[in-house]
This record gives structure tokens, C-alpha cells and sequence, in this order.
């Protein structure tokens, strides 16, 4: 038979102990950035995509030469059916860094670095994913719009 923990008061009285809070599982947006695209932002990325009847040709996070403008930084890369290209470039490691975008159209290289979630203070999977998609849409590069 197992006893409830019990805790005295200053009046002497015992009454049965608090339970120490759950620790909340970590957000995901606190994953290390690597996991964090790879395992979260990518397959959300592709799963909306599909709903579009879209599979991408090239979706994946590297660290490489940010267009237009040069110099290095993560990014994820994307290219749709029909060469359509976009990156979406993060100034460091970290979601919650200043971000811009880049998009081309199949045969032609980026000419411009859009800011990208400028105004938002904290990040999350949903927010990124679907600004993405907006911005992609906007484009018309997600079908009949």
C-alpha cells in the first residue's frame, strides 16, 4: 500500500503534498534547427504541396551561397515541377532569424531577396509553412488561382 506524501503546515496539520508539475515537452520550434527543418519544416512543406497535387523536384536544407547578394547562410531549397525555383534563406541557424526569399522562374536566376516574416515576433512550424505557401501561391505557382 503505497502513502500519499504529506507536508505539515505551520499549524502543525499535515495535508497531502502538491504533485510536481509535468514538465511540458519542449515546442517544437526549440528543436536545434537542423532537426527542426529536416524532420518538421520539410515534411510539412511537402505534405501542403501535395495537397496540391505538387511534388517537389529538389526540397531540402543546406548551407550554401545566398542568391542575388552572396554570402553564406542556411536555407531551404525548393524546386517545383516546371524548374520553378525558391529559397528561403535564414541570416543564422535559428528560425527566429531575419529571413528573406528568393524566387525564379524555370530558365532564369533570382534577381531579388524579398524579407520574409519580417513582423512577426516568434516563430512556429505553422506560421513558417504556411507564409510559405501563401508566398508560393501568390506566385501562382500552386495551380488554378
Amino acid at each position: 500500500m503505497s502513502e500519499t506524501p504529506v507536508e505539515k503546515q505551520s499549524s502543525g496539520q499535515e495535508v497531502p503534498a502538491k504533485a510536481a508539475p509535468k514538465a511540458k515537452p519542449p515546442k517544437p520550434e526549440d528543436k536545434p534547427f537542423p532537426e527542426f527543418i529536416d524532420t518538421l519544416f520539410l515534411p510539412a512543406v511537402a505534405k501542403q504541396l501535395a495537397e496540391h497535387d505538387i511534388t517537389a523536384d529538389r526540397l531540402e536544407r543546406v548551407d550554401g551561397q545566398r542568391p542575388v547578394v552572396g554570402g553564406e547562410c542556411p536555407m531551404v531549397v525548393g524546386e517545383l515541377p516546371g524548374g520553378r525555383r525558391f529559397w528561403v534563406c535564414f541570416s543564422k541557424a535559428d528560425i527566429n532569424s531575419a529571413k528573406v526569399i528568393a524566387l525564379a522562374d524555370a530558365g532564369s536566376e533570382p534577381t531579388l531577396l524579398e524579407s520574409f516574416l519580417i513582423d512577426e515576433k516568434r516563430m512556429s512550424l505553422p506560421l513558417l509553412v504556411s507564409r510559405l505557401l501563401q508566398r508560393l501561391n501568390g506566385q501562382k505557382w500552386l495551380g488554378g488561382n
